[in-house]
């Protein structure tokens, strides 16, 4: 009995170990934060299939400019989203292949069985 006492602290203690560090959990935490937003998660499909201006987006989407505006200045602090100017207007597009993994895995799951 007490090898399995002893068995199981030293595999609690390696699963400790493993865990990432708080901060870095936070940070995680924070990161989903922004897929929880549907007007977020909305702007995100739509740069999935291409790069977009804010107008455009705020046409497909039916929302104001200043609106859509002031999601992607969320999504670029969240570094999920980039800006390229060009002439007078900034086009947007997903930062990296990361968020379009992150998009795909989670309709993935959330179609599973349907």
């Amino acid at each position: 009995m007490e090898q399995n006492t002893e068995k199981r602290e030293n595999e609690t203690e390696r699963i400790r170990r493993a865990l990432p560090d708080d901060d870095t959990l936070y940070d995680l935490a924070d990161l989903f934060k922004m897929f929880g937003d549907s007007t977020r998660a909305k702007i995100l499909s739509c740069l999935q299939i291409r790069d977009l201006y804010v107008g455009e987006l705020a046409e497909v989407l039916g929302m104001s400019v200043s609106a859509v505006s002031h999601q992607l200045r969320v999504l670029r602090g969240a570094k999920l989203v980039k800006g390229t100017k060009e002439g007078k207007e900034v086009k947007y597009s997903l930062d990296d292949d990361h968020v379009t993994k992150i998009m795909e895995y989670g309709l993935t799951h959330i179609n599973e069985g349907k």
